[in-house]
């Protein structure tokens, strides 16, 4: 069975069970804690954890997602055995406080042995010690005496505290011929069992609601299924191989087999990864997917190769997943453009690292190059650590790896020694409820609260005194929390008609709107104040953000329909919108969008916020920004008939308030995207 063929019934046979059929989520995770979405249970993290409704009872999908940097990373494995990939599929069926045990562990054993046919003998199960209800499922479901381990192998669980439970999983027995043990039993789907809130002392509380998270590798099932042990030998990964030797011209052999793997796996992770949005950049997740990238480009140079490759084999990676997800196609021009400026950019790379390495291999002493030189090799030319050592294994020349990382830890504390830990610090008060601010678009009316918590120089404290420079959350706000690219509101906190405090930002940390600023009088946990925000401000900020959407009617307009926002930044003074584009804007070009701009301004056509389910949203034609997550109910503002779009930002009502719009700058901020700025209101003019 192809892989195509293995996830349309895995998807058919839960649809026939009562199950939604969802799209998968984007690589781009809507949780600051990962850079990547690194597993099944990601796009439901709120809901499994009770902190967002349920959209339905049941769910099953197929989710991208990638394993390469941070805590979750199988980078370095890739390519030296057949399991371990960067990009890889996960197979899920989800119930949201519907079916349970019996449910799931019958539908996990009718699908492997009814429908795929999957010899019962060859599979294995295994549960919690504690699990004596799932173990007796197994012996009336399945005839299957389970093997019970502990919590390291059968436990699940979001953290030391909050949601856990039990789970099970199925191994399957590639036969007693395969002398190494972690080949021969490869675990297939794993049932999770979400049971229990643990607390701080380890007691554990049945929930209210019980969650079954399931996961699958189709990967694996690819290779069971068409009587494989190895991943990469399976038909998706024998057709990219093929791919590989038509770009190459090199044939794959015994010696160069890890090479071809690797350049298979990494196209995946970096074709998919950039049509999700990702840019490759010397940062967060746009610096793991460079380095993918050009980890893929030096072993094809490594091959015999020179010049481009990734950027020739997308085509082959359309053809095989093209169809389960159109992105890809519909991504094809701006993904192939971005990849062929980084691999022109790596080529320039190395060849300056490999100048600076001809000058640093004769001075190296005892086989062991200075993590100092490895680390200048990074900071100035790119050149990620791997890269470094696979060059140097040629020459059996090794890395002072532990000296790199004190060079890499030290630039990194210099780095945070700028933003040091406010967010972490908000992120730890999980007993802070989320602030109720669904008033934040009515400013004009202040509104009373309570103070929940304060910050003071990297502290929670009880009560802060004048002069003070605090971070406060409150239990309600109008103030609007910087989000979704628009600036956060400044104003007062106020107390018996005098201003306590200052506001100058408001910042949003999860579901938490923090008031920065300075103290005019003291204030405890547990005072009142009253909220007013400086409502001039706000209207400008309006102006620029209705302005802004405008902006991307525009570019479209002008230059094609395949423009789209990549980010953007909405504050009172100015407008920064950066948007997907080959190439630098004309003259006349970037003339006939301000105009277009303001003549939508003058016609003074009326702005609508209305909100409505996320499925009458995309029925109306509303425009979401690319890779964003968003809720069943959604904030969709209208421009006239010449912009939709979901947004939570603030809007004026009628275009005419925006006065007028000035184009300022526009330029490239890394491969295929732009940056343009623009001038609204008043300064505009």
């Amino acid at each position: 069975m192809k892989y195509n063929d293995i996830r349309k019934t895995f998807l058919d046979f839960f649809e026939s069970k009562g199950h939604k059929i969802v799209p998968s989520a984007s690589l781009i995770p809507n949780d600051p804690t990962l850079l990547f979405t690194v597993a099944g249970m990601v796009p439901w993290k709120g809901i499994l954890q009770g902190t967002e409704p349920a959209f339905a009872p049941r769910v099953a999908d197929v989710q991208k997602c990638i394993r390469a940097g941070g805590k979750h990373n199988d980078l370095d494995e890739v390519g030296f055995d057949g399991r371990h990939h960067t990009f890889f599929e996960m197979l899920g069926n989800w119930s949201f406080g519907d079916y349970f045990k019996a449910c799931a562990i019958e539908m996990s054993w009718e699908l492997l042995t009814d429908v795929l046919k999957l010899d019962p003998a060859r599979l294995r199960v295994t549960t919690h010690v504690s699990d004596d209800e799932s173990t007796e499922i197994w012996r009336r479901v399945a005839g299957k005496e389970a093997i019970r381990l502990g919590d390291k192998d059968n436990w699940w669980s979001a953290g030391d505290t909050g949601p856990c439970g039990p789970c099970t999983e199925i191994f399957y027995d590639f036969g007693a011929d395969i002398e190494n043990e972690d080949d021969r039993w490869v675990e297939i789907w794993n049932d999770v069992f979400m049971q229990y809130d643990r607390d701080a002392n380890g007691n554990l509380t049945p929930l209210p609601q019980q969650n079954v998270d399931t996961g699958a590798g189709l990967e694996r099932w690819a290779a069971l299924l068409q009587g494989k042990i190895d991943n990469y030998d399976t038909d998706l990964f024998s057709n990219l191989i093929n791919a590989i030797q038509d770009v190459t011209g090199v044939k794959k052999t015994l010696e160069n087999t890890s090479s071809f793997k690797v350049i298979a796996d990494h196209l995946r992770a970096v074709g998919f990864a950039i049509a999700d949005g990702v840019i490759p950049s010397n940062t967060d997740r746009g610096y793991v997917i460079r380095r993918i990238l050009r980890r893929a480009m030096r072993h094809g140079q490594m091959l015999g190769h020179r010049g481009a490759l990734l950027s020739k084999l997308y085509p082959a990676l359309i053809t095989e997943m093209g169809a389960a997800y159109p992105e890809l196609a519909r991504e094809e021009k701006r993904v192939v453009e971005i990849i062929q400026n980084e691999e022109n950019a790596f080529a320039d790379m190395l060849q300056n690292g490999i100048k600076l390495l001809d000058v640093e291999i004769p001075k190296v002493q005892n086989g062991i190059l200075p993590g100092a030189v490895a680390f200048k090799l990074f900071d100035t030319y790119g050149f990620p650590l791997d890269l470094t050592q696979m060059i140097l294994r040629e020459k059996n020349i090794d890395v002072d790896v532990d000296a790199f990382e004190r060079e890499m830890a030290e630039q990194k504390e210099r780095s945070r020694a700028n933003t040091k830990g406010t967010r972490t610090l908000w992120e730890s008060q999980t007993q802070l409820p989320a602030t109720d601010d669904v008033t934040k678009y009515s400013p004009d009316d202040a509104m009373e609260s309570k103070v929940l918590s304060i910050l003071r120089d990297g502290e929670f404290v009880q009560s802060a005194n004048p002069g003070d420079n605090i971070e406060v959350a409150l239990d309600k706000t109008n103030f609007y929390g910087t989000q979704g690219g628009q600036v956060g509101d400044s104003g007062e906190l106020i107390s018996d008609g005098k201003t306590v405090m200052t506001v100058t930002e408001a910042a949003r940390v999860d579901n938490i709107v923090i008031h920065k600023g300075t103290l005019a009088a003291p204030l405890s946990i547990g005072d009142t104040v009253q909220t007013k925000i400086n409502t001039a401000t706000r209207q400008q900020t309006a102006r620029a953000h209705t302005a802004t959407h405008l902006l991307q009617a525009a570019l479209r307009h002008v230059l094609n329909e395949d423009v789209e926002q990549r980010g953007s930044k909405v504050s009172p003074d100015s407008v920064r919108f950066d948007f997907s584009f080959g190439r630098a804007m004309t003259a006349d070009e970037k003339q006939a969008v301000e105009d277009l701009v303001n003549k939508w301004i003058s016609a003074d056509m009326p702005v609508s916020h209305e909100e409505m389910s996320l499925d009458d949203a995309k029925k109306r034609g509303a425009m979401a920004l690319f890779g964003e997550k968003y809720g069943d109910t959604v904030k969709v503002i209208t421009a006239g008939d010449v912009s939709c779009e979901l947004c939570g930002g603030t809007h004026v009502y009628h275009t005419g308030e925006i006065i007028h719009a000035r184009v300022n700058k526009e330029k490239s901020i890394s491969s295929g995207i732009r940056r343009i700025t623009m001038s609204v209101g008043t300064l505009a003019e």
